[in-house]
């Protein structure tokens, strides 16, 4: 792994999905003060399509894309690849039709481009739209299902109703007792995604990894950025590193860093794989939040995603001997099989799952705040956020995901996140 900053996440393990891919070699810039019009912080997917579109409308623009991290090792690859082209569930208020649908098709219209730049790069992502499972094992997640499927039925939305022996018959497992499917879901291998997505950035879009910004500053008409390798010096910065947007002095009251593990298993057996249900490849998202989510792979591998950590990130020798309890609960026939990897991905959660997006200061703008959606939305909001700042007309973004919420400081919301999630992992506790 490569050494870290101050600033930004520190991670015990590599990317167990970018570990599946040729090495890459990393660009990076040699040390030096420069001069540009526009510098995003942070290479993923919002800072991707900040910078496009940043590009697309302004193509004299001098552009500087900068990433802590290589692309495809960060946290735009650590996710579990669900591509999700409607709101979650948590993200809209199903009395609220009309504006629900109007994220839907937002967000579906988005995920299609992405299908559309992914084919142009020529690059084998993975990516196909299998649908996803919501399910269910106890009465706390049976509720959960029921809001959900409430949601999409006052949203209009195509879905199946599944019991226990339907789902066994999909996915190949008697763990859950009641489920629905949703057509609206792509899957893909993120890492590979994120690098297919890079190498569509345009000439005047300069990307330099492994270069955390360490600082931003107006002074003056313009904004400095400091790095470990750099001052650079811009009329406009975009802040599109998530939760760590906090660490450059944005948005400290309404954003805060979790992580999510994950665990990838070896390439399993065909009379192991004949246990894992009819697909080639299928997803599950747990009805409840604290859950565990679920993955069959095209390449005939499980992975399983579970737990949070808040702000930093937990021993992950002792995470993984608990996603191994957890698969074996659902599989108990692999008891044999290794992982492959085992690893954490930082997100963005504020407290009322809505969005921090727009221009706090003159020239400094921001979107951050996925909530463990990034990928299809997060691309939205950076598209967005370019316009915006070129003073074209866009969706009122507050009016349609929200606005983040205040919290309170240190150490009142740290206490109180373990407060909450201490009671709802024991409401949850059949669902893990």
């Amino acid at each position: 792994m490569t050494a870290r900053t101050e600033l930004g996440p520190r991670y015990e393990r590599a990317c167990g999905w970018n570990a599946l891919l040729p090495p890459r070699t990393p660009v990076t810039a040699a040390p030096g003060d420069l001069d540009c019009d526009v510098v995003i912080v942070g290479a993923g997917y919002t800072g991707l399509a900040a910078a496009r579109r940043w590009a697309a409308l302004s193509p004299e623009s001098d552009i500087v894309l900068l990433d802590a991290d290589t692309v495809g090792e960060g946290n735009p690859g650590r996710n579990s690849g669900f591509l999700l082209e409607i709101a979650l569930a948590h993200d809209v208020d199903a009395s609220n039709l009309r504006r629900m649908r109007e994220c839907n098709r937002l967000l579906a219209a988005t995920m299609q481009a992405i299908a559309t730049d992914v084919a142009a790069t020529g690059r084998e992502c993975g990516l196909e739209r299998t649908g996803t499972y919501r399910a269910a094992a106890g009465d706390e997640g049976r509720a959960a299902l029921a809001r959900y499927e409430a949601f999409l039925q006052n949203a209009g939305l195509d879905h199946e109703r599944l019991d226990r022996e339907a789902l066994r018959a999909r996915i190949g497992t008697t763990f859950y007792r009641a489920g629905l499917y949703s057509p609206h879901c792509w899957l893909v291998q993120p890492a590979a995604l994120i690098r297919a997505l890079a190498g569509l950035l345009p000439g005047n879009v300069r990307l330099r990894e492994l270069e955390p910004a360490l600082g931003v500053k107006r002074r003056g008409d313009r904004w400095h950025v400091t790095t470990t390798r750099a001052r650079i010096s811009a009329r406009q910065v975009v802040l599109a590193n998530n939760a760590f947007c906090k660490d450059l002095g944005v948005g400290r009251s309404r954003i805060t860093a979790m992580y999510t593990y994950a665990a990838l298993t070896e390439p399993l057996q065909d009379d192991e794989l004949a246990e894992c249900g009819a697909g080639r490849q299928w997803g599950l998202l747990p009805a409840h939040r604290l859950g565990s989510t679920l993955r069959r792979t095209g390449d005939g591998r499980l992975l399983i995603r579970s737990l949070y950590g808040y702000e930093r990130e937990a021993n992950n020798a002792l995470v993984e001997e608990r996603l191994r309890a957890a698969l074996l609960r659902r599989f108990p026939r692999l008891a044999s099989t290794r992982f492959a990897a085992t690893w954490s991905g930082a997100t963005g959660f504020t407290y009322n799952a809505a969005p921090l997006w727009g221009e706090p200061q003159p020239g400094l703008h921001v979107s951050a705040g996925c909530n463990g959606g990034g990928v299809v939305k997060g691309t939205l909001l950076g598209r967005l956020l370019a316009e915006r700042a070129h003073g074209l007309s866009t969706p009122d973004v507050a009016a349609l995901f929200g606005r983040a919420s205040w919290m309170p400081p240190e150490p009142l919301r740290r206490i109180g996140f373990h407060i909450v999630a201490a009671r709802e992992r024991q409401r949850a506790r059949a669902e893990v």
